[in-house]
């Protein structure tokens, strides 16, 4: 019998313990550790899982002129997961090497029925893990909830751990967690090297003030832009600051802690964000090197019990708008990583799907749908992870269906 089954076995056998309905601990997970990646920003994952099969990669690359990725085979093009879906090249030495090896899975479609289509507002939605129905309890966050359930008994200690400056709202709760940022990469400012050197030849001819007022307007509009963007990755580190502790967080969670939580900022790209490089491509990069170095640190035993979730608030317009960038848009794509994925689900696509090859399989004619609900997901994966029961999940993520992508 597998070890998992027989936590399900366990854990439905006795979901509740006292009289008061105090929920009985979580069978031992033997070493299992969670890790969960919030790219804060939500960022466009119509370029990291690429449509390249007929009417679905016509209907892809017509949406997107100036930014989608090439098809496979062609230069910066797509590398080919299957039939239909092809990743981002920026990730071929890092999460696809994974894939192959059926450490990583992806699932399309993803995210939660928030509507708001707010960084913020969707940002808290998540992390909270509550029905939308009922009113946020902010001193609640799901992992919390998880670490309360796994650690409710004598036995089964769970230490969780937040690598970021403050404690973020989905570990927020009764159950103790640590928060430690373990380093920050300040963000590029603006290089004004190259107006300077443009302004000087200019200057003292006719031109001079047109041009030093069009490199005005044009910081100014820089300026907002990136404020939009710092505000909306909430102080999260960088991709690059994150390929810089992925594997410092490794050593910590393989010795000492069973539940992290990262944030990684920058993925609001409303100008200019590329297609099989640029902007975009250049953070798929460092946040794929950072995930790379995070399992090769973890080392092969810890890494078999495992798992990463790499997330994000909402995906992107399917459609690119007139900066050559994409704007705030609803379902996305979950990344899913681990040594002990299961065979049902590593190296593939998984969970419900549907072909995008019109506007009327688009979300409102402009998004991806939302059919893998993220806390059904995660409260699957809960179940198979440390064999759950409903009750326990309940507790979790209250009044939620598990949807079990068989995983692990």
């Amino acid at each position: 019998m597998q070890r998992r089954d027989l936590l399900k076995m366990l854990a439905a056998a006795a979901p509740l313990a006292g009289g008061a309905g105090r929920l009985m601990a979580a069978p031992a997970a033997e070493g299992a550790k969670l890790l969960v990646v919030f790219l804060r920003g939500a960022y466009d994952c119509a370029n990291l899982l690429v449509p390249i099969s007929g009417a679905a990669g016509d209907f892809y690359r017509a949406s997107r002129p100036g930014i989608a990725v090439p098809r496979p085979g062609e230069a910066n093009g797509a590398l080919a997961l299957d039939g239909d879906w092809g990743l981002h090249p920026a990730l071929a030495s890092s999460v696809m090497p994974l894939f192959q090896k059926k450490q990583a899975a992806f699932i399309p479609f993803a995210g939660t029925d928030d509507l708001t289509r707010s960084h913020f507002e969707t940002q808290d939605s998540i992390e909270l893990g509550q029905a939308l129905d009922r009113r946020r309890d902010y001193r609640s966050g799901f992992l919390n909830r998880l670490a309360g359930v796994l650690g409710a008994g004598p036995l089964t200690a769970v230490s969780p751990i937040a690598f970021t400056d403050q404690l973020p709202i989905s570990l927020r709760g009764d159950a103790q967690a640590a928060n430690m940022a373990l380093g920050n990469v300040g963000r590029q400012g603006i290089d004004a090297r190259q107006s300077q050197v443009i302004e000087s030849m200019y200057r003292g001819t006719a031109l001079a003030q047109p041009v030093a007022e069009g490199f005005a307007v044009r910081d100014e509009v820089l300026r907002a832009v990136k404020a939009e963007m710092d505000a909306a990755s909430r102080n999260a580190m960088t991709a690059k600051g994150f390929e810089l502790v992925a594997q410092r967080m490794a050593r910590l969670m393989q010795e000492r802690f069973d539940l992290g939580f990262v944030d990684v900022g920058g993925w609001d790209t409303h100008v200019g964000q590329g297609a099989g490089t640029g902007y975009l491509a250049n953070r798929f990069e460092e946040l794929g090197r950072g995930l790379a170095g995070f399992a090769d640190a973890m080392g092969e035993t810890a890494w078999r019990d495992t798992v990463v979730v790499v997330i994000s608030e909402f995906g992107r317009t399917f459609r690119e708008n007139g900066n050559k960038g994409t704007d705030h848009g609803h379902g996305t794509v979950y990344w899913v990583l681990g040594g002990g994925l299961a065979a049902q689900a590593g190296g593939r696509v998984v969970g419900e799907q549907v072909a995008l090859t019109q506007p009327a399989a688009l979300f409102q004619n402009r998004d991806h749908p939302v059919l893998n609900e993220y806390r059904a997901v995660f409260a699957g994966l809960f179940a198979r992870m440390y064999g759950l029961s409903p009750a326990q999940l309940d507790h979790v993520f209250g009044g939620v269906a598990a949807r079990d992508l068989r995983l692990v």
